[in-house]
């Protein structure tokens, strides 16, 4: 039977993105997965009211599913996370714009006080708040990948990565070289990066 970490380098020969691109419908699951937690995030930043923020995360995520070929990570400033922030600032401001057009609807009045205060800076985000969201997309790219590998190939890297032990210390609690220990590292990077791809950053 071929281990798991055996059949990784092929089922994952592109990026989690170039997957998406190829209307991959597992690969977009797992897009959704991992950046769902920061387009909430933005939403909450707006002051929108959870069921607003429901239709606007939807409307986000339709329009990456339908412009995601439009998409080029070109030089270091062409981010995923810069162009996902961009389509949901269009998606909030015509939500807006929306109940502008409706000032007897409910909350309309405070949506448009909202539309006049909303800063440009405030889409530059909470520098804590959103680095505590990029923490919860990386763990969870890490637990989607887990089950690519064996379970000492896994803990050997999660030891030496997450938890800080040397090499030295992880080899002797798992009965492999010190050697070993660094190429299991090395191995669940590589997939790591494999994965995230043109998302990182």
């Amino acid at each position: 039977m071929t281990a798991p970490e055996e059949n990784a380098a092929t089922s994952t020969s592109r990026s989690l993105l170039a997957r998406v691109h190829a209307n991959d419908a597992a690969a977009w699951d797992r897009l959704v997965t991992l950046y769902a937690p920061l387009v909430w995030h933005w939403c909450r930043k707006m002051s929108l009211r959870p069921e607003d923020s429901a239709d606007v995360f939807q409307e986000v995520f339709q329009a990456v599913a339908t412009h995601i070929g439009s998409f080029r990570k070109e030089g270091p400033q062409d981010t995923f996370r810069g162009w996902l922030r961009t389509i949901t600032k269009n998606k909030i401001l015509d939500h807006f714009r929306a109940e502008k057009r409706q000032p007897q609807a409910a909350g309309g009045t405070d949506a448009q006080v909202r539309w006049a205060q909303i800063p440009e800076n405030d889409w530059d985000g909470d520098a804590a708040d959103e680095n505590a969201i990029y923490k919860q997309i990386y763990h969870r790219a890490l637990e989607l990948i887990q089950t690519d590998f064996e379970e000492r190939t896994w803990r050997a890297f999660w030891r030496v990565v997450v938890d800080g032990c040397t090499p030295q210390e992880v080899g002797q609690e798992l009965s492999l070289s010190p050697g070993a220990v660094r190429v299991a590292k090395c191995r669940v990077l590589h997939r790591l990066r494999q994965e995230l791809g043109d998302l990182i950053g």
